[in-house]
């Protein structure tokens, strides 16, 4: 992890509760080696002089010839626990990421009644998290409809979980609301508002950038899906009226869980992939979880002919 990015992280949990537990008093045993340690750590992490860093007392570890040790950074009344090794010379300090492989956050994320394109009994899932306003999302959307759904064919699933970044994307959220609110009814016209949104805006947000303007567009191809479909229009305008914004909150939530903080976010079984990345990245992740699944990915798509020259006088 680097420098900074620990930084981000330390200061983005000093602003949420539930903090962790301070560790035990550093011991005072050999003051000389706790500021070798301290300087060591201030240095791997470039701590600001106004955090503090408690040592915490030796226990014995797992690895030969270590010690656990566990350091403390705080400020503000918040704090941070890094865990260490430390060699019972005294001479080496290391730091080991451990992975609790019996939890993959990103394989249970939570899908229950969203709707599915392609095959619901499909081993792989993918799922996307998905902002309608966003322009990155709408190229992320055109990468795997349909070409990917064309290559995979029933080998995928597709599932699309509300990710509106509102302060960037005003009209976002009420897409969201809407296209649930179509989704209550027919999962395959939600599909079909999602593809418009993703394709037309521009159409959406207007020449004005009016939102009110944008609230009623979205609205009213939200009705025009609807009637296409004779999906029960009374229920639908009072679905959009009320926008209840309870599931779209939950999915943010999960989002914030899950270390998310721009959209498209992809996870493929689990496998993450941010951004709106070539749809041939899409497919390596997606062949990899066909073969963990015991299935044999489609062949590459045929390359076109290279153009033939033609003679010139």
């Amino acid at each position: 992890m680097s420098h900074l990015r620990f930084l981000a992280v330390f200061v983005a949990l000093s602003l949420t509760a539930g903090c962790r537990a301070q560790s035990p008093a550093p011991s005072a045993s050999d003051p000389v080696l706790n500021r070798r340690i301290e300087v060591s750590v201030r240095t791997e992490f470039s701590l600001p002089q106004t955090y503090n860093v408690s040592i915490g007392a030796r226990r014995q570890s797992a690895f030969s010839g270590y010690d656990d040790l566990s350091v403390t950074i705080s400020s503000g009344g918040h704090s941070q626990v890094i865990e260490y090794l430390i060699s019972t010379d005294n001479k080496k300090l290391a730091r080991l990421n451990t992975f609790d492989l019996t939890k993959d956050p990103g394989s249970d994320i939570d899908v229950t009644n969203r709707p599915i394109r392609g095959n619901p009994a499909a081993k792989v899932t993918i799922i996307n998290f998905d902002d309608l306003e966003c322009p990155y999302c709408a190229r992320m959307h055109e990468a795997l409809f349909p070409s990917t759904l064309d290559r995979y064919k029933d080998k995928v699933r597709f599932i699309y979980k509300d990710f509106p970044l509102e302060e960037i994307h005003p009209w976002a959220l009420h897409a969201s609301v809407d296209a649930n609110c179509l989704a209550a009814q027919n999962s395959e016209i939600y599909w079909g508002y999602v593809d418009y949104l993703h394709s037309h805006g521009d159409e959406v947000s207007g020449p004005d950038r009016d939102l009110k303007k944008s609230f009623a567009a979205l609205d009213r191809i939200a009705r025009q899906e609807a009637t296409i479909a004779k999906l029960d229009t009374t229920t639908l305008d009072a679905c959009m009226a009320k926008q209840d914004e309870t599931e779209i909150n939950n999915s943010l939530k999960e989002a914030s869980v899950l270390g998310l903080d721009g959209a498209p976010a992809l996870f493929v079984n689990g496998e993450r992939i941010n951004g709106a990345v070539p749809e041939e990245q899409v497919w390596i992740a997606i062949d990899r979880a066909l073969r963990a699944a015991g299935e044999e990915p489609p062949p590459p798509p045929a390359q076109p002919a290279a153009a033939k020259s033609g003679g010139g006088n």
